[in-house]
């Protein structure tokens, strides 16, 4: 092996295990490998910046600062409140809403974090009021968050489409459909199984048609912003960034002027969070891409595709090894570095072995996003603990059977390209 890959690989292994932030961790692996190759470093910082500069890019902001408005906006407890309208006279009815509430609320901002923040504060303290667990009540916020990086609008998605290049993000969008609602109903099986066995409680209150009629008046408008969005950019009338835009746009309609839930003076904050999320989000991309550079020039893709086309030119064990991998490796390093760094390793050998580039792209999204969740080193654990004021061995303690039946999830959708592929045909997009 090349004496750059090692220390490349290398540096970035050690700077991991050191606790380095990973935007540190990809600029450094990737700069001693440069100076040895007498790359000039004033190169190095316009590589970073031509990373960043691209025009779906703008989709990130926007969609961040939609999911800042819809939260603070209290749109949460209207998609609640609904939910727990549709199934809350089932036995652990608040725990199904939950993830109901998340399909929704996924459907908005495409962030496990937004729906981790945003939903978390909200339904566990009602869940551990109505008398369920406070570690269950925060394993079922945990793991549907989840869902919002799956079902469209997806942050993740557009990454992976500008990652691996000619591939729709429209088109990847809606294949997130069925395997975003099907995981949804598996957390919502176990979620009834678990309350039934330990006799978590069930509302007892008569559900009117009226009160039925009253809640989804109430968050009707936060139910249509996913229709807009999926809609506009099928028909053509826009492109997914400005989906976002329009997002932001109608969220700050029905926030500001319609509920008048936010003020004009919460505004600048808002602004500000959202500022520092996408500078978080751009600066992680702007150093993958010098990362990125490495790898291109030391031809490190076909040598894997070397590597895993001599181990197996078998299409489902490439699926099965692919799975494996991406979970393991979404437990320890952020989705958006592991889509900009193997996405264009990995996306071509499934194209050489007749996979489609759609189904492959949705599995590498939901792989990523289970490895959120999976101990001991699940990102959305750590943001979840102090949420849910439980210890984190406790936490994942209660996660493994939502995250055994995301995995199984997850391979019921690897197995069954339909599931990924049949929206998108029925557009006649992909």
């Amino acid at each position: 092996m090349d004496i750059n890959i090692i220390l490349l690989i290398g540096i970035l292994i050690i700077t991991l295990l050191l606790g380095m932030p990973i935007v540190f961790s990809l600029g450094v692996s990737a700069l001693f490998p440069l100076l040895r190759m007498g790359v000039p470093l004033e190169i190095i910082p316009g590589k970073i910046i031509e990373g960043m500069d691209c025009f779906p890019l703008l989709c990130i902001p926007f969609f961040i600062f939609a999911g800042e408005l819809m939260g603070k906006g209290k749109l949460t407890q209207r998609l609640l409140e609904f939910a727990t309208v549709l199934v809350g006279r089932i036995r652990g009815g608040l725990a199904l809403a939950n993830v109901l509430a998340s399909m929704f609320f996924g459907g908005m901002t495409g962030s496990a974090m937004a729906d981790t923040s945003a939903l978390g504060s909200v339904e566990i303290p009602m869940m551990v009021k109505a008398g369920y667990d406070k570690e269950f009540s925060t394993a079922v916020t945990t793991a549907s968050a989840c869902i919002g990086p799956i079902i469209p609008p997806s942050i993740p998605v557009v990454i992976y489409a500008l990652a691996v290049g000619n591939i729709s993000i429209g088109a990847l969008f809606l294949a997130g459909v069925i395997p975003g609602i099907l995981i949804g109903i598996s957390l919502m099986i176990v979620s009834y199984f678990i309350s039934v066995k330990r006799n978590y409680p069930k509302s007892t209150e008569k559900i009117t048609l009226r009160r039925f009629f009253v809640s989804f008046k109430n968050s009707i408008l936060s139910l249509m912003l996913p229709f807009i969005i999926i809609g506009g950019i099928i028909s053509g009338i826009f492109t997914p960034t400005e989906a976002a835009a329009i997002a932001v746009l109608y969220a700050f309609i029905v926030t500001v002027i319609i509920y008048q839930t936010v003020k004009l003076s919460d505004i600048p904050q808002m602004l500000l969070e959202s500022g520092v999320l996408t500078a978080i989000v751009m600066i992680i991309i702007g150093t993958s891409t010098i990362f990125g550079w490495v790898i291109a020039i030391e031809q490190v893709g076909k040598m894997v595709e070397e590597l895993l086309l001599g181990f197996t030119t078998n299409p489902y064990i490439f699926l099965m090894i692919s799975n494996m991998f991406l979970l393991i490796l979404g437990t320890f390093l952020d989705m958006n570095p592991a889509i900009l760094i193997f996405a264009p390793l990995l996306a071509p050998i499934a194209m050489k072995l007749g996979i489609d580039p759609l189904h492959y792209g949705e599995l590498f999204c939901i792989n990523l996003t289970v490895g959120l969740i999976t101990p001991p080193l699940g990102e959305i654990l750590f943001v979840a603990c102090p949420i849910g004021n439980v210890v984190f061995e406790d936490l994942c303690k209660e996660i493994l059977p939502f995250l055994l039946i995301e995995i199984a999830a997850l391979l019921l959708v690897t197995y069954l390209p339909f599931t990924t592929l049949y929206i998108p045909k029925l557009f006649g997009i992909g």
